[in-house]
């Protein structure tokens, strides 16, 4: 097999496994009206880090047939997921996927329509080759391996190719999110503010994955935020890079115990610019 009939293999898997956890995405509005929130006693809606910090039975559920997919076709890859942590394989091939399984958590749950399952994969190299985000609420899927292009569809509809953002950053929109911790969001208020400077405007959607790709499309203009972990951008990384979007990854995947920054596009300063002021104690 050629190295591009590979990609294409691994691409065609990343599809199907992120089109698994979008299925199970989808059954929300059964769960709830469209734009109603999750009943908080049912669901399994519980808090991680702090009490606006969801994990629900989706979440677990959508990880869950992520793996199953996968793991039918590569039982000898390690998968890394958001919910279920990194799994042991037996004879490891080099290759690691890490998933998303709901990307906008606390959005799925209040009823907000900007969340996604992300899939990205890891080569033996160290190399993203591959990612695929869905968003099953707007029917919207992107996707990319690495050398054969990044493209969108709406509802099955025909591909189109990604572009990345066209215009001046002065005018554009400048996409970034905020941790629960306190201290860490007062860092990154402080950090946007100084960002806002460059930029016509700024959204916080909730969702990296999603913000990610909409930059790939150009949509918005660019990304950033400090601290997040690496199945929020391990997908979208790869579909920014693949139109030449500049992309920054963060030096570890554990955003919590060794937080950095996640740039996605021009922000028009320096990453020594944006490090957040220390803590006071």
């Amino acid at each position: 097999m050629t190295e591009t009939e590979l990609l294409k293999t691994f691409l065609g898997i990343a599809r199907e496994a992120a089109a698994a956890g979008a299925a199970v995405l989808s059954e929300r509005d059964a769960a709830a009206p469209a734009g109603q929130p999750l009943d908080n006693s049912s669901h399994g809606i519980a808090t991680k880090s702090s009490e606006s910090d969801f994990v629900t039975d989706f979440d677990k559920r959508a990880e869950d047939e992520v793996r199953a997919v996968i793991s039918s076709y590569r039982p000898h890859d390690v998968i890394s997921g958001e919910e279920h942590g990194t799994t042991d394989v037996s004879e490891p091939s080099g290759y690691r996927w890490s998933i998303d399984p709901l990307d906008g958590t606390t959005n799925f749950v209040r009823g907000i329509v900007y969340y996604g399952t992300s899939v990205g994969l890891q080569a033996p190299s160290g190399e993203w080759i591959v990612g695929v985000v869905v968003a099953p609420a707007i029917s919207k899927e992107w996707w990319a391996a690495r050398g054969l292009g990044a493209f969108t569809a709406r509802n099955g509809s025909e591909p189109v190719a990604l572009k990345g953002p066209q215009g001046a950053i002065s005018s554009g929109i400048l996409a970034t999110g905020f941790g629960y911790d306190p201290a860490r969001k007062a860092q990154q208020v402080q950090s946007v503010a100084t960002m806002n400077d460059y930029f016509g405007n700024i959204r916080r959607l909730g969702a990296a994955a999603l913000d990610i790709c909409m930059v790939a499309e150009g949509t918005q203009d660019a990304y950033a935020e400090y601290g997040i972990q690496e199945h929020d951008w391990a997908g979208g990384a790869v579909i920014a890079e693949e139109v030449g979007v500049p992309v920054r990854r963060p030096a570890s995947p554990d955003g919590a115990t060794a937080p950095d920054w996640c740039i996605i596009g021009d922000i028009g300063m320096t990453l020594n610019e944006l490090e957040p002021a220390p803590t006071q104690t």
